[in-house]
């Protein structure tokens, strides 16, 4: 790689430039997405003691750089273990890029369809229910907090689940891959608990949970007023038509092509 220029006896070459700027762009992705938590200030330390462990190492300065070192260590198992759940979010987030999409196999289109028909018979009943839709990758450990299922997936077999006299028409229908994997399952609830001055209820809160904390989208008739809303990346969209319904679903199912790389990129480089 040539050489670019010189400042006193360092060489600065092209590749040091691009590997500047990466670093940069993720210190600065990472301190965006957690700034407004309590990982943020954590985060801040760490990259000071980083910054001078990387002085002392440049000045030769071996038992400041040891020190340094061994806090760096301390500093980052306990910032894994304390901040999981901003961890957690944050591979979520990074999974969910289109660009990463591309690779992974999505839901079929054809589930849409039998979503929509099943909410809007589910809507006209007032039958409350709650429908997880798995986009990218799985959810096992929630799956298995209910009744293992493993059905083809149908809008009559659904309305049979959200009965209100079936034992399983409590908890959330899991989907992936044309298959009801599990009914009557447990999700994280949500810590918000209002949304445009309105009051969620724990079917909201539980479908806005698990979308805050996997790629998937959630799916939940109201069963006090038989309105239709959907939770996806972390925001709930109430009221929706069975039209408005189906395309947001379509959507959502959709893989990425060539002809959308400018899309995609908006996207990536959007502000988290």
């Amino acid at each position: 790689m040539f050489d670019l220029f010189k400042i006193g006896f360092l060489t600065v070459t092209f590749a040091d430039l691009i590997d500047i700027f990466l670093v940069t762009f993720i210190i600065y992705k990472l301190y965006t997405y957690l700034k407004k938590t309590i990982a943020a200030q954590i985060f801040v330390g760490l990259m000071i003691i980083l910054f001078l462990s990387f002085v002392a190492q440049a000045m030769n300065l071996k038992v400041l750089n040891w020190l340094l070192r061994l806090v760096t260590d301390i500093w980052v198992i306990a910032f894994v273990i304390l901040f999981q759940p901003e961890i957690r979010r944050l591979l979520v987030v990074v999974a969910r890029n289109p660009i990463f999409k591309l690779f992974i196999k999505t839901e079929s289109l054809q589930s849409a369809e039998i979503i929509t028909e099943a909410a809007f018979e589910l809507s006209q009943k007032q039958h409350g229910a709650l429908m997880v839709v798995v986009k990218s990758t799985g959810i096992r450990g929630y799956t298995e907090t209910g009744e293992i299922m493993n059905a083809r997936l149908s809008a009559s077999l659904l309305e049979t689940i959200f009965f209100p006299r079936s034992p399983m028409h409590d908890g959330a229908v899991i989907i992936n891959n044309n298959i009801i994997e599990a009914s009557r399952c447990t999700l994280p609830l949500s810590t918000t608990t209002q949304v445009n001055g309105q009051g969620l209820g724990m079917r909201h809160r539980a479908g806005l949970g698990i979308s805050e904390q996997a790629d998937v989208i959630s799916v939940i008739v109201s069963e006090e007023t038989g309105s239709i809303s959907i939770a996806e990346d972390g925001q709930l969209y109430k009221g929706l038509s069975k039209e408005t319904l189906k395309n947001k679903l379509t959507k959502a199912f959709k893989t990425p092509t060539s002809r959308g790389w400018r899309r995609i990129f908006e996207q990536y480089f959007k502000e988290k």
